[in-house]
Order: structure tokens, then C-alpha cells, then sequence
């Protein structure tokens, strides 16, 4: 099978780090998170990572690390002695590039300088803040641990002790207009740096607001506004030189998260800890790994077999095709269609491409890559559900 461009060492080459524990499981939050009152040792848990680092260094030899994302979970409750172990067993394992970007997530409430300095000299050099918002009524609503004026506490020190900084923000909260959004991301962007994520709530099955909402106790803004909240967001960014480079990222021309934009252009990346997922080529052909998503259960294997895997599968050329379609639709940049044919081994059905430009949802640019228009962005689940699900159908 030739070789797509992807899988060349030269191509970037990320390792994400699931740290899984929180001080408190937050009510929208359906990620792999876990609260654990009577305390984790750490030392023990940082063992079990460097064995599953090696089992993956192993499936994926001779790579550059290109980008490390400790994510979670609140990797910023990890003692910098955890997180200094697992930079040196990722070092230790494969080549670190000399320009990597090693990003760190961070709640506001478990911000402190020390500590921070303690991660900057071990290595990390961009801080993500789990910020929300900027105002106290919200953050409880969200469930946030933090005050408003903590996050802008946090938000200054990350600014002292990192080279780069970005935060999050959420939005289309139950009662929220367009006028007191735009206002609280106007102090959010005179707050920060050079990159903003900025999501929009989003009710998931599994969580608190899911019950709620079922029970008819929360009522998010209907389609209607949420565009008009997502035209404000675009609009106040772009006027702040926060260009939009992925659909729910601002950031200033080349402070872009390159660890995230791994995922989004289909790169390979290994996933280290309970319930990581990664994507790795191994002999030729892209697979798909998950971790077992319990802390102490993934643990219990880690030290038994040296990982904790539950899933590594071969995807097919097809699936492959699908997610770098899929993917990287939420990129400005949108996603070069050669790539997608080369895998389904036949050109895309041109006249579905045709409806969806026609209809100013999707655009081929001077490169030939193909991306979702503005129009295209505000139904974008849908755009992308239309054009996958035929291609798969044509299969």
C-alpha cells in the first residue's frame, strides 16, 4: 500500500496524557473524569503510564514528538513530580522535538505559582485554563470550583510563567442574549494572550444538564439564537485579530494549538492513560486504540501487561477517509480531498459536492482543498453527517 503523507516521519507526531481525576465532576462535563475524595497516589499511577508509554513507543518506533497535551480530567491537581516522570519516559522512549509544544490543562482553582513554575521548568510551555466564564452567577451554574476573580487571578500567573496561554470560555448558557455575551467576551479577550476556545454548551447524554433538561428544568437558546451567538463570537474575535482557524478556536496567525491540529488533520497521535484514545500506523495501516477508561482498572493492567489497551483496530481505508473528511471540516482550512480519494480509491461524487457549494456550504480554495463556508459552519454537524454519510453510501 503506498504510504500516505501522514504516516512519514517527518510529519508531526503528538502524545496526549489523560490525567483522569477531578476535584469535582462538572454537571455538561461527559468526559472520562473522575472525583476521588480519599486522594490517588500519584507515584504509583506514574508508574503505570511510563510502562504504557513504552508499549506504545513501541507500536509506533522512531517517531518525533512534535506536541504533549496533558488533558483531562484537571491534569493541574498532578505533582510536578508526575508530570516531570512522564516527560522524561516520553523523552526517554522517542525523539523530542526541540520546538515542541507541551500544553497542560488547567482549572482556576487549582492554580497555584509555585506549582505552575514547578510545570514550566519541567517543561510544559503552553497552559489551557478551564476558565467557562467570567462571571460568578454562571460559573456556579456550571458547577465551577472557582470565582471569577480567581479565573482572572489564574489567567495573570499563567501569563507570567508561560511563553504561550489559552483559555476556555462556554456559551449559549440557558437566558444568555446576544448584548451580555458579547460583553463578557470582550473582557475575556482583553484578559487573554493570543488564543481563545470558545464551545458552545452542549448537552450530552450522561450528565447532569441531560437530566435537567429532560425533566424540563433547563432550557438552552433555541437554533435561532445559538447562530446569533456564534455570528457575535466570530465577529468580536476576528474584530480582536482572533481569526478563527478551527470552529470553536481563535487565536492569533501562529499561536494555533498544534497539538490539536494533529487530530484535525488526521496525524498520528498516541493516547497514554484510563480512556485515551490515540491513532497510530503500524505497519502500514492506521489503527484506532483506546485505554480501559477506570483509573484503578486501567492501572491494574498497566502494571500486569505493560498498557492499558482495551480497543486497537485496523480501520479501514474507508473509515480512515471518512474521519480526515469529518475532521477536518471544523478546519478554516478545510481538508484536501486527494487525501479522502486516495483511500476510498475513487474520486468524491461530484454533483454532491456541487449541491452543497451551490448551496454556499462548502467551497473548494485556490489549494484545492475543500472547507465549510461560514453559512456552512452555523449547521456543520450537518453539513458533515450529509456529506459522510453519502460517501459511505457509495462505497
Amino acid at each position: 500500500m503506498t504510504e500516505l503523507p501522514s504516516t512519514r516521519k517527518s510529519e508531526p507526531f503528538g502524545v496526549y496524557v489523560h490525567w483522569p481525576f477531578c476535584a469535582a465532576k462538572c454537571p455538561y462535563c461527559d468526559f472520562n473524569s473522575h472525583v476521588r475524595h480519599n486522594g490517588v497516589d500519584q507515584q504509583q499511577f506514574a508508574e503505570a503510564y511510563s510502562r504504557e508509554i513504552a508499549h506504545m513507543a513501541a507500536l509506533a518506533p522512531g517517531k518525533t514528538v512534535t506536541s504533549i497535551f496533558f488533558g483531562g480530567g484537571t491534569p493541574s491537581l498532578m505533582e510536578v513530580s508526575a508530570v516531570g516522570s512522564i516527560l522524561d519516559e516520553i523523552a526517554k522512549h522517542w525523539t523530542v522535538s526541540n520546538e515542541v509544544e507541551v500544553s497542560l490543562e488547567a482549572n482556576p482553582s487549582s492554580v497555584e505559582a509555585e506549582r505552575f513554575r514547578g510545570y514550566r521548568n519541567a517543561g510544559v510551555n503552553r497552559v489551557s485554563l478551564g476558565v467557562q466564564s467570567l462571571d460568578d452567577k454562571q460559573l456556579r451554574f456550571l458547577g465551577r470550583l472557582h470565582s471569577a476573580d480567581e479565573a482572572r487571578q489564574a489567567i495573570s500567573v499563567a501569563r507570567e510563567i508561560f511563553p504561550r496561554m489559552s483559555f476556555d470560555m462556554i456559551y449559549a448558557r440557558p437566558g444568555q442574549s446576544v448584548s451580555i455575551w458579547e460583553r463578557e467576551l470582550n473582557d475575556a479577550i482583553a484578559l487573554c494572550a493570543d488564543h481563545l476556545s470558545l464551545y458552545q454548551l452542549t448537552i450530552e447524554q450522561g450528565t447532569s444538564f441531560f437530566d435537567l433538561r429532560k425533566a424540563g428544568k433547563l432550557k438552552p437558546p433555541d437554533e435561532e439564537l445559538a447562530a446569533e451567538l456564534y455570528e457575535c463570537t466570530q465577529e468580536v474575535t476576528e474584530a480582536a485579530g482572533l481569526l478563527t482557524y478551527e470552529i470553536s478556536n481563535h487565536a492569533v496567525t501562529g499561536a494555533e494549538c498544534r497539538h490539536n491540529l494533529v487530530y484535525w488533520r488526521g496525524q498520528d497521535y498516541a493516547g497514554i492513560g484510563p480512556g485515551a484514545h490515540g491513532r497510530l500506523v503500524c505497519d502500514g495501516r492506521r489503527h484506532a486504540t483506546a485505554t480501559i477508561k477506570n483509573p484503578e482498572n486501567w492501572w491494574q493492567q498497566a502494571m500486569v501487561k505493560g498498557h492499558g489497551l482495551e480497543e486497537f483496530v485496523m480501520l479501514s481505508p474507508e473509515e480512515h477517509a471518512d474521519e480526515l473528511l469529518v475532521m477536518g471540516l471544523r478546519l478554516v482550512e478545510g481538508f484536501d480531498p486527494g487525501r479522502c480519494e486516495f483511500l476510498y480509491g475513487r474520486k468524491l461524487n461530484v454533483d454532491q459536492m456541487d449541491f452543497l457549494s451551490r448551496e454556499g456550504f462548502i467551497e473548494r480554495i485556490e489549494n484545492g482543498f475543500i472547507r465549510a463556508t461560514p453559512k456552512g459552519f452555523l449547521v456543520l454537524d450537518s453539513v458533515v453527517a450529509d456529506l459522510a454519510a453519502f460517501e459511505r453510501h457509495q462505497i
